[in-house]
């Protein structure tokens, strides 16, 4: 059986499943979000609306104590109205770096410095009507000092084993899919199955 990129490493044209903007009109454009309402050509020549968020983009990021703990928060989400288990994580500013952004959010929700840094890969939560993407980044030989939360900003720390992650992934008490996913990245990588490229930085 081929694989889902074989048709695009072999040449083949993907444009009998691209959709062509016709029209777009912003709906909202808020102090975070900014949504619009497009108007797109389908494959078969139809027309239908598609409605979508432009976001800044995001980073997470994976840091390891040296008991091999992970650093973890607990944080309320309005939206869903509960409290969630998650990976540190935040938005890029703009014009900010990815690897800046996240030795920027991890001193300021945790404290936390690392020595060592590894950029895992990218995700994409939710395609269907966002453009965000979150860089994954592992973080190692860390440094304790003080949180520098934003205003506004309340959050749990603690820490966690991989075991206990997997646990609360099975059980449900884990469904942020930025967390699962990073999750599944930490699995490979301690059974070696996936590799890191590690970078040193000043802590």
């Amino acid at each position: 059986m081929s694989g889902p990129g074989e048709a695009f490493e072999n040449g083949s044209s993907d444009s009998h499943l691209t959709e062509i903007q016709l029209d777009s009109t912003e709906v909202l454009k808020g102090s975070f979000l900014h949504a619009f309402r497009d108007t797109v050509r389908l494959p078969d020549g139809s027309q239908t609306t598609r409605e979508y968020v432009i976001h800044p983009g995001a980073v997470m990021v994976v840091a390891q104590l040296a008991d091999g703990r992970l650093v973890m928060e607990r944080q309320y989400r309005y939206p869903l109205k509960a409290v969630m288990i998650e990976f540190p994580a935040g938005k890029l500013d703009p014009g900010e770096a990815s690897l800046a952004c996240a030795q920027r959010e991890l001193l300021e929700e945790t404290g936390y410095a690392a020595r060592q840094w590894a950029r895992a890969g990218v995700l994409h939560p939710v395609i269907s009507y966002s453009t965000e993407f979150i860089d994954i980044w592992f973080a190692r030989d860390l440094i304790a000092g003080e949180r520098k939360l934003d205003a506004g900003e309340f959050l749990d720390l603690f820490s966690a084993t991989p075991d206990e992650l997997l646990a609360w992934c099975c059980d449900g008490q884990i469904t942020d899919a930025k967390t699962l996913t990073g999750v599944l990245w930490l699995q490979n990588v301690l059974s070696q199955k996936w590799t890191l490229d590690w970078q040193s930085s000043a802590a």
